[in-house]
């Protein structure tokens, strides 16, 4: 050894006759010198347990034997049952474990008063001095289950098969103790492997059981648990509101009414959650099926927010956005509605590979406003994790409480749920929607939790507080024309009749001159862009390249429509009259599908659907500033009865209060409406 400007170094030589200069410090901690010891102890490489894990271990009555046997071997080496003079006992040291002199009087006096032999008393001083109370403690054999003590061999070969069938139906335990030891058979051939009995055998399922999950839970559930992640379980960590928004859609479990047709269908709930704060920043309910302008709209939401109800307790409301940052407003003396959710500007998107998510619409919109779609990994429901359990905890907080709930499976489906109340999907997503802000984001979150204050719970709400104290102002754009950015694009050439749309002719003010060469190039060469709404084809949009001011185009046969016309009614419509008439057109089409709507005939699935999307008023998700309102029709004195309302009151009144229904029929008290309401 020696001492040296740099501390403590020791000269080495190794086995072969190298000589290595180490500091003090590596030699005694690192990897590239082991001391060996001169005298037995605890080292980390031992067989031994920890005395921790020994005595967690015991149950009450055997560690209160332990320390009773502890009391009596200190006793033995010094006299004190506590070990030490400062805390004896009354009457202690006692006669005969006097400290100093033999020891062997003492292991007899002990043994006597025990009961027990001499020699036992010397192991368990012996023990004591080793391993300290730990090693007084029952030695007790480890813990075997079923599988170990059968053959290896025909436990893996029953852990194989029981692998094979996790993406098959749930077999019985039976099938596959016969499958596993015709197996055993086949491959170490007979008599080698000795067959468990059946009781045997089932034991041993039990316990690989717990390695891979197959007879206890659902078909559905193990496939899931096969395909965690080996390794580590790793998250993505967002640090501020807005990083990581999450987009998915599920299938309601509750069903709702077809305000045109009477009839019951499908409703899908696609929502937008920021990951950081739980928040929801989107909602759209949809019939049958979600498409890409629906998640486009709920996307939209996230710029521009639903107005809030008036009715809404003022912790639910969230303050007006946009204002610039240079300019002082007082929140609390803000006058208006207020918003229903908070304002984000989403940085990544974390989608699925469903066709609505990854469709050019959608890329094309998160590409212009500048947002990072990053698709989820296939069929790994964990990557969404936070907007699952929002679904979750809508089910269990919500519609299992609304009537027409039909449970989350067929197996839960009650005998009869259609024949309770129900509600139409704009009334259902009104409740889900006010439920999301008046319950769901001021009740605190488990999963919320600030690393500086872990024992602190916080509510969606209180945790985007806090992100805006933490990330700063969020800049959120508040062009009145931001939606004509979530339609899809269509490139067509001008025309001296105006455009053409899928053989729909616009025309309106704005166009371009049919000679203006268009300076748009690529695949779209000599075209123009509009903008069109799926849910509303009587009408599209065209900026003018120099002007740059929105025009809207309104289709030839817009008036005789008199109600939104999507693009999946107007084929229908053509398919119907094709085959009606020997020569159709689109306002023989449109005025026949609307008769057929009046009269109540929509009774196939598709024309419901179609029927449902025209009747919901989908302005409601995308604020189109150019689009105009259609007219609201007065219910009939049924309907109004149903809803609850005053038949006797003036229709101009009611009709004022009531949803948009589409029906023009005239108001016939024996209709089609009037009986079905009287059947529910």
């Amino acid at each position: 050894m020696a001492a040296t400007t740099a501390g403590n170094e020791v000269v080495l030589k190794d086995g072969r006759g190298r000589f290595l200069r180490l500091s003090l410090r590596e030699l005694l901690f690192s990897d590239r010198a082991v001391v060996i010891p001169d005298q037995p102890g605890p080292s980390a490489d031992d067989d031994q347990e920890l005395a921790a894990v020994i005595l967690d271990q015991l149950q009450e009555d055997e560690r209160q034997q332990v320390r009773e046997r502890a009391e009596h071997v200190r006793e033995v080496l010094t006299g004190f049952r506590s070990g030490s003079p400062e805390l004896a006992r009354a009457g202690e040291p006692r006669p005969g474990f006097a400290p100093g002199g033999p020891v062997e009087p003492k292991y007899a006096a002990k043994a006597k008063e025990l009961g027990v032999h001499v020699r036992t008393v010397k192991e368990w001083v012996s023990e004591f001095r080793q391993h300290g109370e730990a090693g007084l403690a029952a030695k007790k054999k480890p813990v075997r289950g079923a599988a170990a003590s059968g053959d290896e061999r025909w436990v893996e070969t029953a852990l194989e098969v029981m692998v094979e069938h996790t993406g098959e139906s749930k077999p019985t335990r039976r099938l596959l103790i016969e499958r596993t030891m015709a197996r055993v058979v086949a491959r170490y051939g007979s008599g080698v492997v000795r067959q468990p009995s059946p009781a045997t055998a089932y034991r041993i399922l039990a316990d690989l059981e717990r390695r891979h999950p197959l007879f206890r839970l659902s078909a559905k559930r193990n496939r899931d648990i096969a395909s965690r992640p080996e390794g580590p379980y790793g998250k993505l960590r967002p640090t501020r509101p807005g990083e990581y928004v999450l987009m998915d859609t599920t299938r309601l479990d509750v069903f709702a009414c077809d305000p045109l047709t009477l009839r019951w269908v499908q409703a899908e709930l696609t929502v937008a959650m920021d990951w950081y704060t739980r928040c929801i920043t989107g909602i759209r309910v949809t019939p049958v099926s979600t498409k890409a302008v629906d998640v486009s709209a709920v996307l939209f939401q996230c710029f521009r927010p639903s107005p809030a109800g008036r009715d809404w307790p003022r912790g639910a409301v969230w303050p007006e956005h946009g204002i610039p940052r240079t300019v002082l407003v007082d929140i609390e003396g803000a006058v208006g509605p207020g918003l229903a959710s908070p304002p984000l500007v989403p940085e990544t998107l974390i989608v699925d590979h469903g066709k609505v998510y990854v469709s050019e619409h959608l890329t094309s919109v998160c590409r212009r406003m500048g947002i990072s779609v990053q698709p989820a990994r296939l069929r790994t429901g964990r990557d969404k994790g936070p907007v699952e359990r929002f679904f979750r905890t809508l089910r269990e907080g919500l519609l299992e409480a609304l009537p027409g709930y039909k449970g989350p499976d067929i197996h839960s489906r009650g005998e009869d749920p259609e024949g309770d109340a129900f509600f139409f999907l704009d009334e259902l997503e009104a409740v889900i929607r006010e439920w999301t802000a008046v319950s769901y984001h001021r009740r605190p979150h488990a999963g919320l939790v600030d690393p500086g204050l872990p024992g602190l719970r916080m509510s969606p709400a209180a945790m985007f507080e806090h992100g805006m104290a933490r990330a700063g102002y969020i800049e959120v754009p508040r062009d009145p024309d931001l939606a004509f950015e979530f339609l899809p694009t269509k490139w067509r050439t001008v025309q001296h009749y105006g455009v053409e749309i899928d053989r729909r002719r616009y025309c309106g003010p704005g166009l371009p001159d049919p000679g203006i060469r268009s300076p748009f190039g690529g695949p779209a060469k000599g075209a123009w862009p509009f903008q069109v709404d799926p849910d509303d084809i009587t009408r599209i949009y065209f900026r003018h390249p120099d002007t740059r001011v929105w025009h809207t185009l309104v289709w030839e046969h817009a008036p005789a429509a008199r109600i939104p016309l999507s693009e999946d009614a107007l084929a229908f419509a053509r398919k119907l009259a094709a085959a009606r008439y020997r020569f159709p057109d689109d306002r023989l089409a449109v005025a026949d599908l609307l008769e057929r709507w009046n009269l109540g005939l929509g009774t196939t699935l598709a024309e419901r659907r179609m029927a449902l999307r025209m009747s919901r008023d989908q302005a409601a998700a995308i604020t189109l500033p150019h689009a105009e309102e259609p007219t609201v029709t007065a219910p009939r004195p049924s309907v109004r009865r149903a809803l609850g309302h005053d038949a006797s009151r003036p229709l101009a009144e009611a009709a004022a209060e009531a949803p948009e229904s589409g029906d023009d029929a005239p108001l016939v008290e024996d209709d089609f409406y009037a009986d079905a309401l009287e059947d529910v």
